[in-house]
């Protein structure tokens, strides 16, 4: 029996090293809100908004995942049950850029088969402190095969078209696969099941700096 509030329920995965700006562009969408603390996410933390798209009413179950190391094994199990995933680095800072092929290899291993990707460039504002153009972005994009967009969450621009983008992805192959099996489309796809999130929806976060 379908949800009356939505047609399709979608789990997004934000990854990426630490610092990028996940968090920050997480808040941006959800809650169309920007911090100039820099939020470090303790493990897996998650929001919900619900979205118009293509005369469906989508509700997107954001996760947001720890970058630094020590919180990998954590994160890797959240893969498996992502339908869609943003690959987000930091357009100043040339490593986060360096380790998305890591991070990307990671999603090969990891996600399920078919998982929708996208390449963020985030902090575009920061044109003073840029060192990847957006060329160089696009390359890469390019290389792996999937979509690339600059945002930045402290000025809103093109955080909505990243998270609408790829959530156009997921519902087109949610759609396509429901045609081939013939058994009616399901946001859930069984996905996700055994995830366990405390009462904040999940391990919590703790500030220092800044992030765009």
């Amino acid at each position: 029996m379908p949800n009356p509030h939505y047609d399709f329920l979608i789990k997004l995965l934000l990854i990426g090293d630490s610092g990028v700006g996940k968090s920050c562009l997480l808040l941006r969408f959800c809650d169309d809100a920007w911090t100039p603390s820099f939020i470090t996410t303790i493990g897996i933390d998650f929001k919900i908004r619900t979205i118009e798209l293509d005369g469906k009413r989508i509700k997107l179950q954001i996760w947001d995942t720890a970058g630094q190391e020590r919180f990998r094994t954590i994160t890797t199990a959240y893969y498996r049950g992502a339908m869609g995933i943003l690959l987000v680095f930091d357009v100043t800072d040339e490593k986060s850029f360096s380790n998305i092929r890591t991070w990307y290899s990671n999603v090969e291993q990891h996600a399920s088969e078919g998982v929708s990707k996208i390449l963020v460039g985030n902090k575009s504002d920061w044109d003073e402190k840029r060192v990847i153009s957006t060329e160089q972005g696009q390359a890469l994009a390019d290389e792996l095969g999937i979509r690339y967009v600059e945002t930045s969450a402290k000025t809103n621009a093109q955080v909505e078209d990243a998270f609408f983008t790829l959530a156009r992805d997921v519902k087109a192959h949610l759609i396509d696969t429901a045609a081939v099996s013939n058994t009616g489309v399901d946001g859930l796809s069984g996905q996700g099941q055994g995830i366990n999130v405390g009462a904040n929806g999940g391990q919590g976060s703790t500030k220092s700096n800044c992030c765009s």
